[in-house]
């Protein structure tokens, strides 16, 4: 959807950053208003734009936030697994800062302090939007061989119906705060549910 569709809103809403006036989310079964905040949000790996990493913080240290705020002993081996399943190892990007890392380097440290409590649900907003063209297309590939290989759900915001065409199992189209469309791409291109949907397909290049 276009900026300011609504989508970053919903983001929000499924770890309580935001709570919806009307209707409920669920996670895992779970009405998500009914459960701790910091619980819920720990149990969420969160991807906001610009990846969001501490500058005054190791990028070991960022990947072991949220192992550390679990109070788990292993915090720093879980780190050092998630920068490893990144492309980032330990024992040459750990005890560097996120100012001396490429903006591809950041955003994979920005996946691996989401990924190293091993959550059941990621939620990413535009995390590819700040990089080049050739950089992106680059952590797109991986981020899509990455959720496949871990198997994990995520929930990912992008105004790019591409992005969207190329990574997602399931795509809803916001509008003015609201779904117009939701379906499988091959569905999107094939059956545009409203004059928007179709008017954004064609835009992309993206229409059957």
């Amino acid at each position: 959807g276009e900026s300011g569709s609504g989508k970053t809103t919903l983001l929000t809403c499924f770890n309580r950053l935001l709570r919806p006036d009307r209707g409920r989310v669920w996670s895992n079964g779970e009405d998500v208003s009914t459960l701790d905040p910091h619980r819920l949000r720990r149990s969420i790996g969160y991807v906001p734009q610009e990846g969001g990493l501490l500058p005054h913080w190791s990028v070991l240290r960022n990947a072991a936030t949220v192992p550390w705020l679990l109070g788990r002993p292993d915090a720093e081996a879980a780190a050092r697994d998630a920068l490893d399943l990144v492309g980032l190892p330990a024992s040459g990007f750990g005890e560097r800062f996120p100012g001396e890392l490429s903006g591809g380097q950041r955003q994979r440290a920005a996946f691996a302090r989401a990924l190293a409590a091993r959550p059941d649900v990621l939620l990413l907003d535009e995390p590819f939007g700040a990089l080049d063209a050739i950089t992106r297309a680059e952590q797109q590939e991986a981020f899509g061989a990455l959720r496949r290989r871990l198997q994990v759900a995520a929930l990912l915001v992008t105004h790019d119906l591409r992005e969207a065409f190329l990574l997602a199992d399931r795509i809803a189209v916001f509008r003015a705060g609201r779904i117009e469309q939701e379906a499988s791409a091959p569905v999107l291109a094939a059956q545009p549910a409203t004059p928007y949907v179709a008017t954004l397909l064609h835009s992309a290049g993206l229409d059957a």
